[in-house]
């Protein structure tokens, strides 16, 4: 029997809006001008302003080559014979410089070996994203989960880390060996196993990185020399073939000349005294504006009435570009206000410069301030950089969990990896710190932290153990 039922509950809707506003807050500099570049071209209603200034009117017109020029207005030139004598083997005044051998992306390259293996176009999409998502050293610092988050965010599906499990075994089977590895342990393992497995020392090898990597990091021989049956001399074979393999896929310094990565800042920080003025790189709300020619357009068209799908369209165009402005706008305002709070929970570290002075930062601390969401400080941080007195720092590098000190003070965890670093540079490289011994160095300076928060801290900095860095000395 048919029944009907009032039932009254809430719901949160997210609007089509309110996501592009979203998508509009994660985009940096470059990448929100191309945005802007897009829509002026998608709506006639949209405009900005010109600069005046035109530089191609300053040009001097004696530049200019002129039609009637011919050889026999250069053919009597007074030039003097010994230059014509030997020009064809002196120098000449003006140097010359050859071309520099472009740099090509590592990512570039895998997204082709990766086309040469599959055919699947989606799959293809996946794995560029995930390639995307490598560090510069060739390594996934991200869990899958927070890939599939982000990518069915920005296409508006719902993918699960799962999905990309297969993608990534693919991506770890090209090269250069490790690429694509989540840790130091699995690169060295993918290079281990691309190897002769018949031979004793590498099958040895993967054995210890599974089985043992734990003690190999806590410099426990003679358990692993007991588990694995090994003698002294075994062992140092096998560590010397460990040590043999490379940390990070990807080098440093790659072969030709790397062009200097240029970074286009989102904000700007100045220094007058003890103030420090936050402003945006460039503002574009200010030159953005809708066209008066198009607002009389859409009025006459209402009035006119005559074709009711081109009213629409033009009132549709019309509100879109109001929106943009709007987005923009709102955009800027969100920014300096999330910057202008970091600034004043940081301003002795801006105004210093000095990593020490950096305090712990959440990003619920910003959104309490701010009074916006989390995800919403989340998306203003990401991937953009702020331009100080002392260099560009990215703005992700910042947020930093805290640890109390002997006095009771919260310390940034970014200070003691700082410590950690320096205490590793002036150590003997034949005789490294343990992960115990730094613990001790680290407590005379005031921070007490436990074994294993050292070498979390050290597997972040991507410092090897100190066996492995005895016999790299």
């Amino acid at each position: 029997m048919l029944q009907q039922n009032l039932v009254q509950k809430q719901e949160t809707k997210i609007l089509p809006q309110q996501i592009q506003l979203l998508n509009l807050f994660h985009l940096n500099t470059l990448e929100l001008e191309h945005r802007i570049e897009q829509e002026l071209e998608d709506n006639p209603f949209l405009e900005k302003k010109e600069d005046e200034d035109d530089p191609k009117g300053e040009k001097s017109t004696k530049e200019q080559v002129q039609d009637f020029e011919d050889w026999d207005e250069h053919g009597y030139d007074d030039i003097p014979d010994y230059k014509m004598e030997y020009s064809n083997y002196l120098p000449d005044e003006e140097k010359t410089f050859s071309p520099m051998k472009a740099a090509t992306d590592f990512r570039e390259d895998l997204k082709k070996q990766y086309r040469l293996c599959c055919n699947d176009a989606n799959e293809t999409l996946l794995a560029d994203y995930l390639i995307d998502c490598l560090s510069d050293n060739g390594l996934l610092e991200i869990p899958l989960d927070k890939v599939a988050e982000e990518y069915s965010f920005a296409n508006k599906t719902w993918l699960e880390g799962e999905d990309f499990e297969k993608i990534l075994k693919n991506v770890q089977k090209l090269d250069p060996l490790g690429i694509g590895a989540r840790s130091i342990c699995e690169c060295l393992l993918l290079q281990l196993k691309a190897m002769n497995g018949k031979r004793p020392d590498v099958q040895k090898a993967i054995c210890l990185l599974q089985d043992h990597y734990q003690d190999l990091r806590n410099r426990n021989m003679d358990k692993i020399m007991e588990c694995l049956q090994l003698e002294e001399d075994e062992l140092k074979i096998i560590l010397e073939l460990v040590s043999s393999l490379k940390m990070k896929p990807v080098a440093e310094v790659q072969e030709g000349s790397t062009p200097n990565a240029h970074i286009i800042p989102d904000f700007l920080i100045v220094q007058e005294g003890d103030y420090l003025e936050v402003s945006l790189y460039n503002q574009r709300s200010s030159s953005l504006f809708i066209s008066r020619e198009w607002k009389e357009i859409v009025a006459d068209s209402q009035k006119g009435k005559k074709d009711a799908a081109a009213a629409q369209y033009l009132k549709n165009k019309y509100q879109s570009a109001q929106w943009f402005v709007s987005a923009i706008r709102q955009r800027e305002g969100t920014m300096l206000r999330i910057m202008k709070a970091i600034v004043n929970m940081q301003y002795e570290y801006f105004r210093e410069g000095d990593i020490k002075l950096l305090k712990p930062m959440i990003l619920k601390n910003i959104a309490d301030k701010t009074g916006v969401d989390i995800s919403t400080v989340s998306r203003i941080t990401c991937n953009k950089y702020v331009d100080t007195p002392f260099g560009m720092i990215l703005l992700k590098d910042l947020f930093t969990e805290g640890i109390i000190n002997e006095k009771g003070e919260a310390i940034s965890n970014r200070v003691i990896q700082v410590a950690i670093e320096d205490a590793i540079e002036k150590e003997d490289k034949k005789n490294p710190y343990t992960d115990q011994q730094l613990v001790a160095i680290l407590a005379q300076k005031g921070f007490s932290i436990a074994r294993r928060t050292v070498a979390k801290y050290r597997e972040i900095l991507q410092i090897p153990v100190a066996q492995m860095r005895s016999i790299w000395a």
